[in-house]
């Protein structure tokens, strides 16, 4: 091969014949011998990274200097790199077989976030160290480098921390880099800082060096190879909580100071997450350290980031404070970490080639989140939110605007719409599927022979599935490719069943399950193998239902006689339709199945009756048949599909009315044995279902609650510390639901006058959660302000959509420029889609056309995802509502 490189390269060099150095000669570009997609041209590679900054946090600007080690593979005039929002002051390019320094010519080009270093004369194949002396924009929104003022917590006076965010495309915003995954190098990173602040980044400092003016430069060990997006940096005054977490891996939480024993559960949680992810995927953790630094403030894109040794984290969701923290709070900052820890080896150590293949990073650590959890916490029922999760993604996939799991991607508008449901929650599901069609070792085998064979570099999905089907499970590529390759959910239609003997014998047909794609455009149903586990009261039996043999249909014979349940254990991701006498029986036995399945089966129900495929009042009566005792787990689920058919009968007062007593009867009781108050030794699940039942009692407008909430309130004005504890948000968010001006001015100022950065976003955040429009309208003027924070804003105007999406819409169209500036670059494209995905109204139609008539190609996509889900609601939703009220027996007027 190293023949066939120095023949190209000579030719090279006879058509241009001003090549200005003759260096060692490299092998082909990997990037172009992948076939990956790029945006650069294949020509030159990143060997390795150095790279100092000095920040200067009161400017908001920054300075920098990247030495970067660069293999070129053919003759070039002109090194073509990523950047943006940087001005570059000098470029130099030096052989490194020896020779002078070339000066080169810089011209940057902010639309294809581009910089290109011109030679004089073409630059022949080989290495070289390219400098670069530049200048940066330190950020209000977590994009690049970012600052994020809060309270000081022991002080109250407003202090800034310096961050970073590059995933998928802003360490370009960083330093001139080949920024795209596939190209992996070392990084050596230093920072000229204060001298009294704490630097962070990927690997532990190895030199500190005291300079003049109180500053210090910090030098940080070397990392791994790795992608430009997984670098990290932090700065500030900050505290570190550490332990060990296994021999050589030291984990730490990096917290605001005064921060204390607020870190001491992540710390506790992620320490063992490290051991137990390097057990089962068979690779050590790499690295000395691993920090997880909590930022203040929040983002619309993301909650937390993988970086390498140096996760990211919002404090809402990283620090535990007595006096606010919620037992959700405490859930997301276990599960986050599992999930960002997950990444540490899906994602950092072996990383996607390109964007196309992003659920292998997410899909994989959502999937890892919820085994972990279920590992060391068993008793919060993780596997359960696997249905939540599957319901979220169906209700993006039942759509004609939805996409593959592996999709394509060209741009970065493109990369920052692929973190959706169908990449996260679709993903954890299809694996979910998978592992159970290989088998719990078999599966973990073939992750361990993964990792192994591509530890520190790239990969693409079908790597996976060779490797899973070599350890043993034959077929999977051919199951994994139909969930993969093509969009959509597989419709399982019982058509017949018959008990005989002690067997039951069911005649099934697949079908697709779409809210539009064909009725819109006539398409035929799409065709899958679907692994499936059935049962009917004795083992279940597995199955795979190929939608291409025999027209789509099978039969499937399982022992017992009881109920037929399709998707056992509800690892499967296929909606199951059954005849109607079948649902009758399901709902008579539905209080002795499993919790999950009791879960999967109401929440499959109902979206097959709100899609149309059957009546509602079947999936009613399963909703009905969860009992008021259930699993806490489940009784949420339940709770929330009550809450949602509440919010339904807005226009219908007498049926609201109904639906009101039949909720009170069933979950009232469940509300006085949880009690207001949290009590020893209960489960986490059930902590979390007392606020969610507080909450929703509190939203129906329920009395007791109401008054309960305004008498607890009031005690704040002679004790600012009366709400304190784990009930504090819930009871804040039912007054400022119904509140009145003088509320929402309590409020307000009780957010003013907060020193807890989360407390005041959250404050902040529930003035616009107001029933009252006009009391909504003070919350979006005031988030075009400064003083709710720079992150904070958006937060504000998203929550105001809940209620108000209308009203929101209009005013974020007529602010568009000031609220762009408040919403994180990445999260552009699909702000405005989430308004629109909280309106039942058909006026906001031509709205949205007229919108999207000027967004470019690929900045659409949200925009008609959302566009085309409020047209489907508008045909669903009156259907829904006919059938509610039927079936609680009232007559229309």
């Amino acid at each position: 091969m190293r023949s066939l490189a120095l023949v190209s390269a000579l030719a090279l060099a006879v058509a241009a014949p001003q090549v200005l150095a003759e260096t060692p000669l490299v092998a082909p570009n990997p990037v172009a011998a992948a076939g990956v997609h790029s945006d650069l041209p294949r020509n030159a590679a990143p060997l390795h990274y150095t790279i100092e900054i000095a920040p200067d946090a009161t400017a908001m600007a920054f300075t920098g200097k990247a030495g970067i080690d660069i293999a070129v593979s053919e003759a070039t005039p002109t090194i073509v790199l990523h950047a943006v929002e940087l001005t570059v002051d000098k470029a130099t390019l030096t052989p490194v077989g020896g020779g002078a320094p070339i000066t080169l010519t810089a011209a940057t080009n902010a639309a294809e976030q581009k910089l290109r270093l011109t030679a004089p004369a073409a630059i022949a194949p080989g290495q070289y160290r390219l400098d670069i002396a530049y200048k940066g924009t330190i950020n209000t929104q977590p994009n690049g480098l970012f600052a994020l003022d809060y309270p000081d917590k022991r002080t109250g006076k407003t202090t800034r921390g310096l961050f970073t965010q590059f995933e998928p495309a802003d360490a370009r915003r960083f330093a001139p880099m080949f920024d795209e995954p596939i190209y992996k190098a070392p990084w050596t990173l230093s920072a000229v800082v204060p001298a009294a602040q704490m630097a962070v980044a990927n690997t532990p400092a190895v030199k500190e060096e005291p300079l003049a003016g109180g500053l210090k430069r910090v030098t940080f060990a070397e990392t791994p190879r790795m992608s430009s997006y997984l670098l990290f940096f932090a700065l500030g005054d900050f505290e570190r909580l550490a332990k060990p977490a296994m021999p050589g891996v030291e984990v730490g939480i990096v917290s605001p100071a005064g921060s204390g024993e607020q870190a001491r559960f992540a710390l506790d949680s992620l320490a063992p997450l490290v051991p137990y992810y390097a057990d089962y995927f068979g690779q050590p953790f790499p690295l000395p350290k691993l920090d997880n630094v909590a930022g203040p403030g929040q983002s619309q894109f993301f909650g937390a980031m993988e970086n390498w040794g140096g996760i990211f984290t919002f404090e809402s969701i990283l620090l535990e404070d007595p006096a606010i923290s919620t037992p959700a709070t405490r859930n997301a900052i276990y599960t986050t970490q599992a999930h960002e820890v997950a990444h540490q080896w899906f994602g950092d150590l072996v990383t996607m080639a390109w964007w196309d293949d992003l659920w292998l990073n997410e899909g994989f650590a959502s999937w890892m989140e919820t085994k972990a959890t279920d590992h060391f916490h068993p008793d919060w029922f993780a596997p359960m939110g696997r249905v939540n999760g599957r319901e979220q993604a169906m209700e993006l996939d039942g759509f004609r605007t939805t996409h593959p799991i592996v999709q394509e991607i060209r741009t970065v508008d493109e990369a920052n719409q692929a973190f959706d449901s169908i990449t996260y929650q679709k993903g954890e599901a299809v694996i979910s599927m998978l592992e159970a069609f290989a088998g719990e070792d078999v599966w973990r085998g073939g992750l361990r022979a993964y990792m192994a064979d591509r530890k520190f570099g790239s990969s693409r999905t079908d790597d996976l599935w060779a490797a899973v089907e070599k350890a043993g499970a034959p077929g999977l590529t051919k199951v994994a490719h139909d969930f993969t390759r093509q969009p959509g959910i597989p419709l399982v239609k019982v058509t017949a069943m018959q008990c005989k003997g002690g067997k039951t014998t069911l005649a099934l047909e697949q079908g697709e399950f779409s809210r539009d794609r064909m009725a819109e455009t006539g398409a035929s149903p799409a065709r899958w193998q679907v692994p499936m586990l059935v049962s009917a009261g004795g083992a279940p039996v597995r199955s795979i239902l190929d939608g291409r043999a025999n027209a789509g249909k099978a039969s499937v014979t399982v022992d017992g006689c009881g109920p037929v349940l399709l998707n056992t254990g509800q690892l499967g991701y296929y909606r199951v339709l059954y005849p109607q006498k079948a649902l009758a029986g399901l709902a008579k036995a539905l209080p002795g199945f499993t919790p999950i399945d009791q879960m999967g089966l109401v929440s499959d129900n109902i979206a097959l009756s709100y899609a149309g495929y059957q009546p509602l009042a079947p999936a009613l009566d399963l909703l009905a048949a969860v009992p008021g005792n259930a699993n806490p787990v489940l009784a949420s689920s339940a709770f929330r599909h009550y809450r949602a058919a509440w919010d339904s009968l807005d226009k219908a007062p007498a049926a609201r009315a109904a639906l009101t007593a039949r909720i009170a009867k069933t979950w009232r009781p469940r509300l006085e044995a949880l009690g207001y108050e949290p009590r020893a030794n209960e489960t986490l699940p059930e902590a979390t279902l007392r606020t969610q039942l507080v909450g929703g009692f509190g939203a129906l407008g329920d009395p007791q609650v109401l008054t309960e909430a305004r008498r607890r309130f009031a005690l704040l004005k002679a004790n600012p510390k009366a709400l304190d504890g784990p009930m504090k948000t819930v009871w804040f968010g039912i007054v400022a639901r119904h509140a009145t001006r003088t509320e929402w001015d309590a409020i307000r100022a009780y957010a003013d006058a907060s020193g807890s950065s989360v407390e005041k976003q959250t404050l902040y955040t529930l003035l616009a959660r107001a029933e009252d429009p006009a009391l909504v309208q003070f919350a979006l003027d005031l988030a075009l302000t400064d003083k709710p924070g720079q992150t904070t804003s958006a937060g504000m105007i998203a929550m105001a959509s809940g209620l108000h999406p209308e009203m929101t819409y209009d005013f974020v169209i007529a602010h568009r420029d000031a609220v762009e500036k408040l919403v994180d670059s990445s999260s552009r494209t699909r702000f405005l889609a989430g308004v629109v995905d909280n309106s039942n109204d058909p006026a906001l139609v031509p709205k949205v056309e007229s919108y999207m008539a000027n967004l470019a190609p690929d900045a659409r996509k949200p925009m008609e995802q959302a566009l085309a889900a409020l047209k489907e609601r508008l045909q669903s939703r009156p259907r829904y509502i006919s059938g509610l009220t039927a079936w609680l027996g009232v007559k229309k007027k």
